[in-house]
C-alpha cells in the first residue's frame, strides 16, 4: 500500500497528478521551456499578487535581469500580505528554519507543494529508495510541545520513518541508536549532517561498521548542513553505504541532489538557479557568487530571484543539458556541549527560536552565541524590543530543548555585524565544556 502517497492526497496534495506533471516537465525541459515558465510565473504574480506588484513594479515591459532581487528580509512581513489574490486560503504554510538568521513564514499552493514531493520521489528512486516503502532512519529534531510532538510521530508513522532523538547525542544515546539499527531493517538514513557525523564518530570509536550491523541499509542522505570531504570519508568508512548529499530549503523545496556520478545536480525542472556577484550581475560558469532561486510553479507566493543566503557556482553540461552545482558554501553549524555533558547540534536552536518566529515579522535577524558552557547570548534585530513574556518563552524553550539552569542573555542591536559573506551563521559555539 502506498501509504505515504495516500497521506499526501488526504491532505490535498494530488501526488499522482504531480508525478505525471513532473514527467511532462522533464520531457519538455529545455531552454525555451524554462524561459516560458519564467515569464509565466512573473506575469502571474504581477497580475495577482499586490506584494510583488509593489516589490517589482507594475510595468508590463520588463526583462529578466531588471527584476529586483528578493531577500529574506523582503519577506519578513505578515504572510497574508504576500499571498496572491487567488490563493488566500487553501495553501500549504511553513516556517523557514532560520538557519541563516532570517526566519519567516511562507506558503506554497498545493500543486506546487505536491510537485516538490514528486521531485523527491523521483530523485530518491535514483538509488532504489521508495518513499512509500523504504524504511527511513531519521536524524531530525522533534518538537517537545505535546501536540506538535504527536503530529510528528503520526507523520513519521505514515511516512515509514523512525526518528532518533538528536537533542542529546552523548555516548549513551548513540549506543541506543546503534542498538536500534541492529533490530530494524532500515534502508536509508536521512537527516542533519552534524548529527549523522557524530554517530559515525561514535561507531569509529567502537570499531563498528553500520552496514555490518544493519545489512538492509542502502544509503545515507545528509541535508541542511555542509558535508565536508573529511566527513564524507568518515561516513563512507563507518557506514559502508552510498553517501548522498542533498541541498534544499523548505520554502523552495529540493535545490540540488547528488547524482550517481557524484555531481550535485540542480533541480532545474522546478527551479531556475542563478549565481550573482555583489552588483547583481549574472556570473559565468565556475565563478563563486550568491545563489538566487526562482520557484517556477509557486503561484501562491512569489519566490522570484530569491536570494537563499548561500554562495555557490554552477556548471552547465552541454552534452546532458543538466545544471551542476559545482561549488556550495554555507550552512555550517557548531555543536554545543553543555555543562552536564549533553551534546546538541546547532540546529537545535531552530526549535528554540520557533517560539518567536511570528507572522508579524518583528524579529528580522538573530544569532545565538555560546559564550560560556552555561551561557548563551541571543543577539537580534527587531522592529520593537522583545517583551518580558517573549524573552521568557525563549528561556523556557531553551530549558526544554537543552537543559535547565542555563543563562540566557538578550542583546538587541540595530544591525548585524556580518563578516565577509552575506549569510549569518545562526549558532556559534565560542566556548565548550
Amino acid at each position: 500500500m502506498k501509504l505515504f502517497e495516500w497521506t499526501l492526497r488526504l491532505n490535498g496534495f494530488d501526488i499522482a497528478f504531480a508525478k505525471a506533471e513532473l514527467k511532462r516537465i522533464q520531457s519538455n525541459n529545455n531552454q525555451y521551456y524554462v524561459e516560458s515558465a519564467k515569464i509565466d510565473i512573473v506575469n502571474h504574480h504581477k497580475k495577482f499578487n499586490s506584494f510583488y506588484q509593489n516589490f517589482a513594479g507594475t510595468n508590463s515591459t520588463w526583462d529578466w535581469e531588471s527584476l529586483p532581487i528578493m531577500t529574506k528580509t523582503s519577506l519578513q512581513q505578515p504572510l497574508e500580505t504576500r499571498l496572491s489574490n487567488d490563493f488566500q486560503k487553501d495553501v500549504y504554510k511553513g516556517k523557514t528554519s532560520g538557519s541563516s538568521g532570517h526566519p519567516f513564514i511562507y506558503a506554497k499552493d498545493k500543486h506546487c507543494h505536491a510537485l516538490s514531493w514528486a521531485s523527491f520521489f523521483d530523485k530518491y528512486q535514483w538509488y532504489d529508495i521508495d518513499l512509500n516503502h523504504s524504511k527511513q532512519a531519521r536524524f531530525y529534531g522533534t518538537p517537545l510541545n505535546p501536540l506538535n510532538y504527536y503530529k510528528e510521530k503520526l507523520k513519521d508513522k505514515l511516512a515509514n520513518r523512525y526518528r532518533f532523538p538528536i537533542f542529546n547525542l552523548n555516548d549513551e544515546t548513540l549506543a541506543q541508536i546503534a542498538h536500534t539499527f541492529k533490530n530494524v531493517d532500515f534502508e536509508y538514513i536521512n537527516g542533519y549532517t552534524s548529527s549523522i557525523v557524530l554517530f559515525a564518530k561514535y561507531l569509529k570509536k567502537q570499531r563498528l561498521i553500520l552496514k555490518d550491523i544493519c545489512p538492509s541499509l542502502k544509503a545515507c542522505i545528509v541535508t541542511s548542513e555542509m558535508l565536508f570531504e573529511s566527513d564524507r570519508e568518515l561516513l563512507n568508512t563507518q557506514f559502508n553505504v552510498t553517501i548522498i548529499n542533498e541541498y534544499g530549503a523548505s520554502e523552495v523545496g529540493l535545490i540540488a541532489f547528488e547524482n550517481e556520478n557524484g555531481d550535485f545536480q540542480v533541480d532545474d525542472e522546478l527551479l531556475y538557479i542563478e549565481i550573482l556577484d555583489e552588483n547583481d550581475n549574472i556570473l559565468p560558469d565556475g565563478e563563486l557568487g550568491r545563489i538566487v532561486i526562482t520557484s517556477l510553479y509557486n503561484k501562491a507566493h512569489p519566490f522570484i530571484r530569491y536570494e537563499i543566503g548561500d554562495m555557490g557556482a554552477l556548471k552547465h553540461e552541454k552534452n546532458t543539458d543538466k545544471t551542476i552545482l559545482s561549488n556550495l558554501q554555507g550552512r555550517t553549524n557548531d555543536i554545543a556541549i553543555l555543562p552536564s555533558g549533553k551534546v546538541v547540534p546547532g540546529l537545535t536552536f531552530y526549535y528554540v527560536t520557533k517560539t518567536i518566529i511570528e507572522e508579524s515579522g518583528n524579529v528580522s535577524e538573530f544569532i545565538i552565541k555560546q559564550i560560556y558552557p552555561d551561557t548563551f547570548k541571543f543577539i537580534y534585530t527587531s522592529q520593537r524590543p522583545l517583551s518580558t513574556v517573549e524573552k521568557q518563552a525563549v528561556k523556557d524553550a531553551t530549558y526544554k530543548y537543552l537543559e535547565k539552569g542555563l543563562n540566557i542573555i538578550f542583546e538587541r542591536v540595530p544591525n548585524m555585524n556580518r563578516g565577509k559573506g552575506s549569510k549569518l551563521k545562526q549558532f556559534t559555539a565560542l566556548a565548550t565544556g
